[in-house]
């Protein structure tokens, strides 16, 4: 029997002495400030259209920047979903914190910034994607999706409860965020993590944003059509628009498909099946408009089938905007937000933060996905609005990392940042005033190779203001030098060319002090599985016991004596 949704919400803000309560005026600037940290799953810098994007416009997003910063040096440690969301959360490395890729499980023991706040006196909440595992730490409240989580109908953990809810994932998200704020403890600052699933694959929008994009096609990147030539880890990467799924990523039926045409990052996944599962989950009214959109796309691709290049332009275009409907959503959601805030006297004093967990290829070099450390994925999306800051819209070029969301947030609420958390704040280049010591490079490692997906190399390296020097292993060993002001799309691989040997050796001596300076010395060999044990004290998830190639998002039961039976399976879904 599904739960009502607030039921878990109702009794935690009881607990802490709340009540709804009319409208109020804003808060004296003297208080502590209210935190409002978004962040979306995937949203690449290019589809925003603050930062110049000429494919869609997000009037709520900009708004942020408007009133606030834009930061166009905004960068990942690590460029995949659960090892970001960790760094995020402990202000530290990949190799620090204990989860360096998607196999691994948070240590939700450990030190976080949302602990540090609560400890202060803050009431805390976590809404939406979580994806470490693990129960959430920190937390008077929480409400996570199931591992990647489902766009329709999807399954929420509550507090430890599951709950299904009908209807559509962010718009659901960003409900529940409202009535944590509508019922929430008003004698205590709050500091809520609303965090999005959106725009992940597979990109299913909604159904009033199905036709946004109905009757035009996009450009192609300029570098879609890359040859990979002098970069052996692009070429051997699995992550190609061209060999996407036609049933999962391109949402035709199989009596159109008839058989799948790539291996969409792992080859033998069913992803058949596991689309029919995702169409399942809509309800009549909603099938029936994805119906009316897709079918016609269906038929054409039927009748004319495209093949070779055709094919892949024709993946691009269903790809990119089912991609920038998802993200239309995420736009909409994030002004309601905006519009609360506003309305109930509280924007005056909240800090609020919108980003990616990472980058995201839109069909340049003719991918999709993340993990490479190449521009589109190694930068990430960094909008911030500090109501008390003197000066609005202001860009900064500064080098700036996830790993400097949680000192910026102890920072804003007064709390002292722990020495051994490995970024910095970003208040005072939110002031327009950088320290003299700010880093000019910084150091990336991905980890996840040969297992999960995409077939991408692990491989680290050092970003500076101008170069990019990156080493990869596993079963390559590989460099990489790019020039990124006379070469900004890296497809130019100049690690052999003499005229730079004196910048190769810099590069080297910077990338070689990096890893002294942040602990992590180890080579490739080295990168064995990381993360640590859940046993039978580890709460909600760790009851479950998962498997390797968990499904955890197709759990659409909540009988917990039924979810281990319905949801493994061989092979994890895409990641």
């Amino acid at each position: 029997m599904r739960l009502v949704q607030t039921s878990v919400l109702a009794a935690v803000l009881v607990a802490v002495g709340s009540t709804r309560a009319p409208r109020v005026a804003a808060a004296p600037a003297s208080a502590p400030p209210n935190i409002l940290f978004i962040m979306a799953d995937d949203h690449a810098a290019q589809a925003i259209s603050a930062y110049g994007s000429r494919l869609i416009e997000t009037p709520h997003i900009d708004r942020i920047a408007r009133e606030g910063a834009r930061f166009d040096r905004a960068f990942v440690t690590n460029s995949i979903c659960a090892p970001s969301r960790a760094v995020m959360l402990t202000g530290k490395y990949s190799h620090k914190n204990g989860l360096r890729d998607n196999r691994d499980e948070f240590d939700g023991g450990q030190v976080t910034f949302p602990k540090l706040l609560q400890k202060a006196g803050y009431q805390t909440a976590m809404i939406g994607k979580w994806h470490l595992k693990t129960d959430p730490t920190g937390f008077d409240y929480w409400k996570i999706l199931i591992d990647q989580g489902e766009y329709y109908r999807p399954v929420f953990v509550e507090n430890g409860k599951q709950v299904e809810e009908p209807g559509y994932v962010t718009d659901l998200i960003t409900k529940s965020v409202l009535d944590f704020l509508d019922q929430r403890d008003r004698s205590r600052p709050f500091a809520v993590l609303y965090h999005h699933k959106a725009p992940h694959r597979n990109w299913m929008p909604s159904p009033k944003h199905l036709d946004l994009y109905s009757g035009r096609d996009l450009p192609l990147p300029e570098t879609f059509w890359d040859d990979y030539a002098g970069r052996p880890a692009a070429a051997a990467a699995d992550m190609r628009v061209a060999d996407m799924y036609l049933s999962q990523d391109m949402k035709l039926q199989e009596d159109v498909y008839g058989e799948e045409t790539g291996t969409g990052g792992q080859a033998g996944y069913p992803a058949g099946e596991s689309w029919k599962r995702s169409y399942a989950r809509m309800s009549a009214e909603e099938r029936a408009a994805w119906d009316a959109h897709y079918g016609p796309i269906g038929e054409e691709f039927r009748k004319n089938r495209p093949t070779g290049r055709a094919l892949a332009e024709w993946k691009y275009q269903r790809y990119i905007k089912d991609y920038l409907a998802c993200i239309a959503s995420v736009d909409e959601n994030v002004g309601r937000v905006l519009d609360y805030l506003d309305e109930n006297g509280l924007a005056e004093n909240t800090l609020v933060v919108y980003t990616s967990d990472q980058g995201f290829y839109l069909g340049e070099h003719g991918w999709y996905d993340k993990r490479l450390m190449y521009e589109e994925s190694l930068s990430t999306p960094l909008l911030v609005r500090d109501p008390h800051a003197a000066r609005r819209g202001r860009v900064s070029n500064d080098l700036v990392l996830n790993l400097d969301f949680a000192p910026t947030f102890l920072d804003y609420a007064g709390v002292d940042v722990p020495t051994d958390m490995q970024g910095r704040s970003l208040r005072a280049l939110l002031e327009g005033q950088a320290p003299d010591d700010w880093r000019t490079s910084l150091y990336y490692r991905y980890y996840e190779f040969p297992h999960g997906w995409h077939d991408v190399r692990p491989h680290y390296g050092v970003r500076t203001r101008r170069h990019k020097l990156i080493r990869f292993g596993g079963d390559m060993d590989v460099w990489e030098l790019f020039d990124l002001e006379k070469d900004p799309h890296e497809r130019r691989n100049l690690y052999t060319d003499p005229t730079y040997a004196g910048v190769r050796q810099e590069l080297h001596d910077r990338l070689d002090a990096l890893r002294r300076e942040l602990g992590d010395e180890a080579g490739f060999e080295d990168d064995g599985p990381g993360g640590v044990a859940v046993g039978a004290g580890a709460g909600w998830f760790g009851r479950l016991r998962r498997p390797s190639g968990f499904l955890s998002s197709h759990v659409v039961d909540t009988d917990p004596a039924r979810v281990l039976t319905s949801t493994c399976s061989k092979r994890a879904r895409p990641q």
